[in-house]
Formats: C-alpha cells, sequence, structure tokens
C-alpha cells in the first residue's frame, strides 16, 4: 500500500486549533504519513508548520475564488483532507468540489452569534456538519450539536495540549512576578482574547468586589480584542486592580506564577489554559459551561458564567485557604494524567484516516 497522504486545514486558526494541527502534523509525519499543511501565512511563522517536516501551503483567510483554488490545488492526490473548525470545513468542502476525497471535520469550538447573524451560523453549523465524512468534536456538547446538524457519522476526539506548551519551571516563578510588580500579593492570571463572550466584564465585576481585601491581589488579563479599550476604561474609572498587558508569548510561564487561575468564558470545549494550569498545579477557578466539567472534573472550582459574586466568593475563600490550593494542586495533577496524551490523540485520528481510506485504496487497486 502506498504511504497514505493527507492535507490539514486551517481558517482562522485559534490558539487551540493551530497547536493541535502543529501537534498532529508532527505525530504524522513521524509515522509516516506525508501531510500538507494549508493555513494563512503568519500562522506558519508562529506555530512552525514548516519544521514539522510537513508541505506548507499558504492559504489565506477569505473564501474567493483565487483562495478556493489554491486549496484545491493543494488537496490533489490527497487521501484524507482534514478540516479544523467550521469554516475552513465549509472551504475545504468547495474545494473538493465532486471528488471522492473524505473529509473530516474537528468541530474545535462554539460561536456565537444573534438575530440574522444567528441564521446565518445555523446554516454554516450544518453545510459543514453534512459536508464531513467523519465529524470530531473535541466535547461531548460539540458532539451532540453536530447531530443535530445533521452530521452522518460523529465521534467524541478529546484532543490534548502539546505538552511542549507547558513549561518545566517550577510554579510561583520569583522572576515572573517581579515583572508583573507582584510582590506580597496574590497574583490571579486570566488568558483569553478581550471579547464578549470571553466573560472579562463579569470578571471586572468580581474583582470590585475582592479589592477590599488586604493585600490587594492583582488581576493581570493576557490576550488582545475588540473590548481592550472599554475594559481598560472600566479599569480606570472604577480603580480596579486589574491590568491588560496584551497578547504574551509567555503565557504557559505567566500562569506558572499564577495563585490562581480564572477562566470567566461563555463556553469552552477543552480549553488550552485550563490544561496548561492544572499540568501544572495551578488551583483553577472556571465557568460550568461546555466541556468544562467533563475536562477538569472535581480538579477546579466551576461556578455559573455571568455570575460575579460567586467567581468572586470562591476567590476570596480559596485566597484566604492556602491548604486548599494545595489540595486542588494535587487533584489537578491527577485530572491532568487521566486525559488522552498527544500520541493517543494522533492514533485516534490516524485510526480514522485509515478506515475513511482504504475504501479508496481497494477501488484504486493498492
Amino acid at each position: 500500500m502506498s504511504q497514505l497522504r493527507t492535507v490539514q486545514v486551517l481558517g482562522g486558526g485559534s490558539a487551540g486549533s493551530s497547536a493541535h494541527v502543529s501537534s498532529l502534523a508532527a505525530g504524522l509525519v513521524a509515522r509516516g504519513v506525508r501531510v500538507t499543511v494549508c493555513a494563512p501565512a503568519e500562522l506558519d511563522r508562529a506555530y512552525d508548520f514548516s519544521g514539522t517536516g510537513v508541505r506548507f501551503v499558504p492559504v489565506p483567510r477569505r473564501s474567493d475564488p483565487a483562495a478556493v483554488a489554491a486549496l484545491r490545488g493543494a488537496c490533489v492526490g490527497a487521501d484524507v483532507v482534514h478540516a479544523h473548525g467550521l469554516h475552513a470545513a465549509v472551504r475545504t468542502g468547495l474545494a473538493l468540489g465532486g471528488r471522492r476525497t473524505p473529509l473530516v471535520l474537528t468541530w474545535h469550538t462554539r460561536a456565537y452569534a444573534e438575530g440574522a447573524r444567528s441564521r446565518l451560523l445555523h446554516l454554516l453549523e450544518r453545510r459543514a456538519a453534512r459536508a464531513a465524512a467523519v465529524v470530531l468534536g473535541t466535547s461531548s456538547d460539540l458532539v451532540d450539536r453536530a447531530r443535530r446538524r445533521g452530521a452522518r457519522d460523529v465521534r467524541l476526539a478529546p484532543i490534548a495540549i502539546p505538552l511542549s506548551r507547558v513549561p518545566s519551571a517550577a510554579r510561583g516563578d520569583g522572576k515572573a512576578r517581579a515583572e508583573l510588580g507582584v510582590v506580597g500579593r496574590p497574583l490571579l492570571v486570566s488568558v483569553g482574547s478581550l471579547v464578549p463572550h470571553h466573560g472579562y466584564d463579569t470578571l471586572l465585576d468580581a474583582a470590585r468586589m475582592w479589592r477590599q481585601l488586604d493585600p490587594v491581589p492583582l488581576l493581570v488579563i493576557a490576550g488582545e480584542g475588540r473590548e481592550r479599550g472599554a475594559l481598560q476604561r472600566r479599569i480606570r474609572d472604577e480603580e480596579l486592580p486589574v491590568r491588560l498587558i496584551g497578547s504574551r508569548d509567555d503565557v504557559a510561564g505567566l500562569l506558572a506564577a499564577a495563585d490562581l487561575a480564572l477562566l470567566p468564558s461563555r463556553w469552552e470545549a477543552r480549553s488550552l489554559v485550563a490544561q496548561a494550569a492544572l499540568r501544572m498545579g495551578v488551583p483553577l477557578v472556571a465557568t460550568a459551561v461546555g466541556g468544562m466539567p467533563e475536562l477538569v472534573g472535581d480538579a477546579a472550582e466551576l461556578v455559573p458564567y455571568g455570575n460575579a459574586e460567586a467567581m468572586a466568593r470562591v476567590v476570596v475563600r480559596l485566597l484566604g485557604d492556602p491548604a486548599a490550593r494545595e489540595r486542588m494542586a494535587g487533584t489537578g495533577l491527577v485530572q491532568a494524567a487521566s486525559w488522552p496524551t498527544e500520541d493517543d490523540t494522533i492514533a485516534q485520528v490516524l485510526s480514522v484516516y485509515d478506515e475513511l481510506a482504504q475504501p479508496l485504496a481497494i477501488g484504486r487497486g493498492w
């Protein structure tokens, strides 16, 4: 049988999906698979897909005829094409046209929209789900959603955080805390783009409640987005103990220095932030949404989305109870050890490829 040939397609490329494709591509190449990665050029610079031994084809985020034609050319001769995200799946379906090449979709995250945009999102989800021979949902609720959108074959596929993204340094790095100006006070860290569904307005409401502590904890938020101006105005006008530090390439190091990691999102699947925090033994307070409960089990404190009082109450309690934080750190390490490894993730995907490529191989007389 000839060497298996796959194409990995990224659209916008969130941090989670981009890190997953980097890990997956490297693992597939190591197992003798010929891999092409199609993604915007800036993602290759950020995640070094080319350095994993794949063929990299720059394809812009647009869905215009030129971009679809570039994607179509990259998929010639592929045994399986794997799209990561809904937009990538729809564009790839257009590129494949009437070809028999099977399409796999990994549904990494859930989008939110209102009004007319909500109806368009529903159509996008249906089109993506029905175009794929197999949909891999990263959490159980995404599996259920794909089924509701008409997917033919849906499977749970929890993806692992690449271990290279978890620092080897011990938690509580004094240098990192000093650089942030956190000496003699607790450090709280939250990471994510500054957009409404990440819940930072609620987190600022909570910060207003815990600023009466002595010493006052500092909340550091790493990320950029369209809400930055509004959030910064609130921090200034309300004199909140919060710093927005923008996008960082040392996110794992920031988490390693934290007393608590906070994740106030409206929805998460298998959050890279949550995975990194638990792997490093950093106590996590997160919202009980999406795939978060099945990811963390009893290893994190979960609160309702949008409930600032609940978030503040848990943070205050944990900051006042070092023994509880230590227990959470240990429980987090145990929970993290139960997650699928990168090898498990790659093996599951490869088994799907083999399953889909086998009928084609027989038809070609391999």
